[in-house]
């Protein structure tokens, strides 16, 4: 079973459920989905950044009990492969794995036309916390207490300051492709400039994947959505 922590925000709620009927589609072991929802969470934690689970996915250890693993993503995101093969990836020797990506953004602004808007800000090792394996029992993760994540800063959090370099293990990178930001298509698909689901990227590229899962996601019994609102209350605009 994989225990797959999401990133949830309420200004791209339709974000998120595109991208778990992504992995219910191609998963072919049981997950269990936990939306990483500040109100659930009773996380009274730092509030800058660009979304609202940008501190608290490095709760997952704490969350865990320090035991065992997980495996957390952006909600951003649409998987293209059975994250089976992402999850026979770990190994006990790190406390964490992620994609190493090295690379300056192509844009100096994101979620453009959306209530999300905001700059693309550089930094050091940016987006590798996007995608994380966790090895929530290694000791260096106990330093991951809540009160830490409170208050220790986004510096110390997004560039993995509480562990040393060799703790930090590689992933292949096709296990998150930044759209827009990388060429090609990969296995997980990071819309990390803005998700099809807003006007301005609605033909971005690789956006057809994530339209396909958004039908997916809304498939009943043959009928379409306005189908159903049309025949329950006579209209569609409801």
């Amino acid at each position: 079973m994989i225990s797959l922590y999401v990133g949830y925000d309420p200004r791209e709620a339709l974000a998120y459920h595109v991208f778990c009927q992504s992995v219910l589609k191609r998963t072919t072991v049981p997950v269990t989905f936990t939306p990483l929802h500040e109100p659930m969470l009773r996380f009274d934690g730092q509030q800058d950044g660009s979304n609202a689970f940008i501190y608290s996915r490095y709760l997952i250890p704490s969350l865990m009990d320090y035991q065992g693993w997980a495996l957390f993503c952006d909600g951003d995101m649409v998987a293209e492969r059975d994250l089976l093969d992402l999850w026979a990836l770990r190994d006990e020797r790190y406390a964490v794995q992620v994609v190493k990506h090295d690379y300056k953004p192509a844009t100096k602004t994101k979620y453009v036309g959306s209530p999300l808007e905001c700059p693309n800000f550089a930094y050091a090792r940016k987006n590798w916390s996007s995608v994380m394996l966790w090895n929530c029992a290694h000791p260096s993760n106990q330093a991951l207490t809540w009160s830490v994540v409170a208050n220790a800063g986004g510096k110390y959090l997004h560039r993995f300051e509480w562990l040393q370099d060799e703790e930090i293990g590689e992933l292949p990178d096709h296990w998150n492709r930044l759209i827009g930001e990388e060429v090609g298509g990969g296995s997980l698909l990071h819309y990390t400039l803005g998700v099809p689901g807003f006007g301005h990227y609605a033909r971005c590229e690789y956006s057809e994947p994530w339209h396909a899962a958004l039908l997916d996601a809304m498939e009943i019994a043959g009928e379409s959505p306005r189908q159903i609102v049309e025949r329950a209350y006579g209209r569609s605009d409801v």
